[in-house]
């Protein structure tokens, strides 16, 4: 499973990758987790707010920071 956390390297950036971390860990998750940065890379997904998350190239949020519950709900 491939996580992309999308946004410029905030603290709400930096705490959504440790959510999506911790959810995929204690979830038993093989996962991938890329840092997006750059803009045209977060417009080709459609993002216009940070932080974002997308799980397989699928964007599950964007604005906000999902808790650790949150992301694992989403990998259910």
């Amino acid at each position: 499973m491939k996580f992309q956390v999308m946004g410029p390297g905030c603290p709400k950036c930096n705490e959504l990758a440790n959510n999506v971390t911790k959810a995929a860990t204690e979830q038993g998750v093989d996962f991938e987790l890329e840092k997006i940065s750059g803009l045209d890379e977060m417009m080709k997904y459609g993002v216009m707010m940070t932080p974002a998350l997308a799980i397989d190239g699928e964007v599950k949020c964007v604005g906000k920071v999902p808790t650790v519950e949150e992301i694992k709900a989403m990998l259910s």
